[in-house]
């Protein structure tokens, strides 16, 4: 007799991985992470500032979790580099079985810097992740994802002509204007390629 085979385990996306347009891992579905919060931070590892998830005891994250066929975790974890894969199972509210390993991504608190001049947000980025919890949440999800996220004090560097963000994708004129009136009501600060 075999034992049984354990389900394929699952990582918990809450930023650019919510935009499945940026990754082929299927399964894909909402979900929440409880006891943390979304921040912009930087790390010596990247030239920009970069979402990552922190401790935060009452705090939530909506986001979406997808299946890693066969545990294979390189490709992932190569693109998430800079940051730790921890296991999360236990704080994430899912549909999938009890025994589901998930799994998910966040820059050691010891390697968090502010996020800088230097260092600034991508608009680009930020306008991915934007139109993944646009696709899956909706309007009130964008809102969500915004009061969610700590961090909008940092300058977001103006790309959108030219997109630094290796997975950038086009949106269309409302998607950029929702992102816009979003930015303008937190009093985000953009800046120039040349600054």
């Amino acid at each position: 007799m075999t034992a049984p085979v354990p389900p394929a385990p699952y990582f918990f996306g809450y930023g650019s991985l919510v935009n499945t347009r940026t990754h082929a891992y299927g399964q894909a579905r909402p979900a929440r992470l409880s006891g943390w919060r979304r921040a912009w931070v930087q790390t010596d590892l990247r030239p920009v500032a970069y979402l990552s998830a922190v401790p935060c005891a009452d705090s939530r994250i909506d986001g979406l979790v997808a299946e890693v066929p066969g545990a294979d975790w390189a490709a992932l974890d190569d693109r998430e580099f800079g940051y730790d894969r921890l296991a999360a199972r236990d704080a994430v509210q899912h549909d999938l079985a009890p025994e589901t390993e998930i799994a998910v991504y966040a820059i050691p608190a010891s390697s968090q810097r502010a996020a800088s001049m230097r260092h600034p947000i991508l608009l680009s980025y930020l306008d991915v992740v934007i139109q993944g919890y646009l696709d899956v949440f909706g309007t009130e999800g964008v809102a969500d994802f915004m009061r969610t996220t700590d961090g909008w004090d940092a300058p977001i560097l103006n790309d959108r002509a030219a997109p630094r963000y290796p997975r950038a994708q086009a949106l269309t004129t409302e998607e950029r204007d929702l992102v816009d009136q979003h930015l303008g009501a937190v009093g985000a600060t953009l800046i120039g390629l040349d600054q």
